[in-house]
């Protein structure tokens, strides 16, 4: 009983030489997030006066939430967000350039030969995504990157993807 009694008394001793200053509680930062002006639909186009700033408090990091308009800008909302809601980045998307269902115009680029054949979507995908294509004829299905409107590179969807990509830098 003695030994935990002086275990006791030694705890509080070691609590009270604690200074007061050493107690606080932990420093909040400020930091500058992007809000949305008016509440924006599902689908519709985020542009740069749809957007305004907000200050806010927090003691971990916002994960995920855009910090910048650029960001945002030119993106397509894939939920409804509220005005002066936070907006992640999982929140929008490249606009739809291939709708699910639609018929689309694929190429297979090869040195020396363009092929163009039509097919349906069978999954959706803006500028530089990849999407599936199903081949009416034959039924196969067919991965490939989408470079504009109703159009979808076929073939190694590693180069069509860099080479998007390569065309899209200033």
């Amino acid at each position: 009983m003695r030994a935990i009694s002086a275990v006791f008394a030694l705890s509080v001793a070691m609590v009270a030489a604690i200074p007061a200053s050493a107690v606080q509680p932990a420093q909040t930062a400020n930091v500058r997030i992007v809000v949305p002006v008016h509440d924006i639909q599902r689908g519709e186009t985020i542009v740069d006066s749809d957007l305004t700033y907000q200050m806010v408090t927090g003691d971990r990091p916002l994960g995920g939430v855009a910090v910048a308009t650029s960001e945002l800008d030119g993106k397509e909302a894939r939920r409804f967000i509220q005005a002066g809601e936070a907006v992640r980045t999982d929140d929008v998307r490249l606009p739809v350039l291939v709708a699910k269902g639609s018929t689309v115009t694929m190429t297979f680029d090869e040195p020396g030969i363009t092929l163009m054949a039509t097919g349906r979507a069978t999954s959706e995908g803006g500028l530089g995504e990849t999407v599936t294509i199903v081949n009416p004829v034959s039924y196969r299905q067919i991965t490939g990157v989408v470079t504009g409107p109703g159009t979808v590179r076929a073939g190694d969807v590693t180069s069509a993807s860099t080479k998007v990509a390569d065309t899209t830098q200033p």
